[in-house]
Order: C-alpha cells, then structure tokens, then sequence
C-alpha cells in the first residue's frame, strides 16, 4: 500500500502563523486619523460671533440703561442705502 501526501504541497503552518502575526503587527502601526468637516468648522466659527455678538448685546444694554448710548444717524442712513442700493 502507498500513501500519498495528504493537504496542499508546499503549506507551512509555522508560515501562516508568521503572516498573521506579521499582518496584526501592521495593523496595529495604523494612527487613529481625527478629520473635522466643513460644516463643523462653520458651527464653531458661529459659535466664536455668538459670543462677541452677546457681549455687545450686554454693552449696548449698559448703555442704553445708563443713558450713555449715542445713535448715529449717518451710519444707519448710510447701512440703509447700502443694503437697498449697492447690494
């Protein structure tokens, strides 16, 4: 009776438990990679002028409760013309 090789010819299993521990070694190398979108760096833009926006809020409020604000009619005059004219 002959027997024949049994399996593929030319397998290694040392071999194969190299290339995994080879491949999970490169994996392992890969950096988390953080990336923020377009849309979130707008959001936090919005956020900065939200702040100044309520702290001049709170100024003119001073202001206006003091009796310190001061209207100046030209610039408003001038904002008007520029938004319905020189859009």
């Amino acid at each position: 009776m002959r027997i024949h090789h049994v399996g593929s010819m030319n397998v290694n299993p040392y071999e194969r438990q190299l290339n995994k521990t080879e491949q999970t070694a490169k994996s392992a190398n890969k950096k988390d990679k953080l990336e923020i979108s377009l849309a979130a760096k707008e959001l936090q833009e919005a956020a900065k002028f939200a702040t100044a926006r309520q702290e001049k809020i709170k100024r003119l409020k001073q202001q206006i409760q003091t009796g310190t604000y001061k209207i100046d009619e030209k610039a408003i005059a001038e904002s008007i013309l520029n938004y319905y004219f020189k859009k």
